[in-house]
């Protein structure tokens, strides 16, 4: 498998701008304005990869970097929140938005990356884990808990490596082919596992009321979807404590972003059904045809 970067240190590989080779030379990440989070394993080397493309012609860049997500001031939480409470409502780190919503006449406290922290939740026994990415909480005018949601972020695993491509971005600003691939096999192993899990783990809470919303790139969610067999295994619900709301989250400038700009990202697509038909269509197996064994043998032989 061969493949390229496609994004580095949050522009096009091919920006060649100030802006884009200043953040490659000092391993800055533009999305959170300090040094890129991501590295390489054994050194500690700051990657800077944000995207991958495969060498295949018409495949798009596909995001593998979660924190390629959280751009524009993480929009994505934002666009959440409004949808979940109502727009109107400001995002604070954690306990702090318990004084801003007594101020404001109510808040949303974010728990997640680099914001409220990690909520204390017990563990599970045996494996698996309760933990999802976000959690929006909805505090009223006296700062108590009205409601809330979880939110999971998801790009992808790479294979192989990109090792050589990104020395030679480094270099002169060279994109180059490389081993590195895409490890789709996660999206039924690992992925959607989960989502079934902590999408009925939600479903017992009282205060969420809206469930568990999934945000991916495109590819990643088309992959879910047809999975799952398609839209048409997964029928439509209305928001409710059972919901997933798979939401497709990606470059949405159809390639025509100046240099010097990072690329914006929005919604591309999006499916709202409820954790017991995500359940039943990963649990439906499609069977082949009768005999396709006793067929590929009699071919062999010729």
């Amino acid at each position: 498998m061969s493949g390229m970067i496609s994004e580095f240190f949050g522009y096009p590989a091919a920006d060649r701008s100030a802006d884009a080779l200043r953040a490659a030379a000092s391993m800055t990440c533009p999305i959170l304005g300090m040094p890129c989070a991501k590295t390489l394993s054994r050194d500690g080397t700051r990657s800077g990869v944000c995207a991958i493309r495969q060498k295949t012609k018409a495949t798009p860049d596909v995001i593998c970097c979660p924190i390629r997500l959280y751009a524009d001031d993480y929009a994505l939480l934002k666009t959440i929140s409004a949808e979940a409470f109502g727009p109107g409502m400001k995002l604070y780190a954690g306990r702090i938005a318990v004084d801003r919503a007594k101020m404001e006449g109510g808040a949303v406290a974010v728990f997640g990356h680099r914001w409220g922290g990690e909520l204390r939740l017990p563990k599970r026994k045996g494996s698996g884990s309760y933990f999802v990415d976000w959690v929006l909480a909805k505090l009223d005018s006296t700062g108590v808990l009205e409601e809330f949601v979880a939110v999971e972020v998801q790009t992808i695993d790479t294979t192989g490596s990109y090792r050589n491509a990104r020395l030679a971005l480094l270099g002169d600003r060279k994109v180059i082919a490389d081993t590195v691939g895409l490890n789709w096999e996660n999206v039924s192993k690992r992925i959607l596992p989960q989502l079934i899990y902590k999408g009925q783990v939600l479903q017992r809470e009282d205060l969420c009321r809206k469930g568990l919303f999934f945000v991916c790139p495109t590819p990643i969610f088309n992959r879910v979807i047809d999975r799952l067999g398609g839209v048409e295994k997964l029928p439509t619900f209305s928001p409710q404590p059972a919901s997933i709301h798979f939401i497709a989250y990606d470059f949405a400038d159809a390639g025509d972003t100046p240099e010097g700009v990072v690329r914006p990202l929005g919604i591309a697509n999006r499916h709202d059904t409820t954790v017991y038909k995500v359940q039943e269509a990963f649990s439906s197996i499609s069977l082949p045809e009768a005999n396709v064994y006793q067929k590929a043998i009699v071919q062999a032989l010729g």
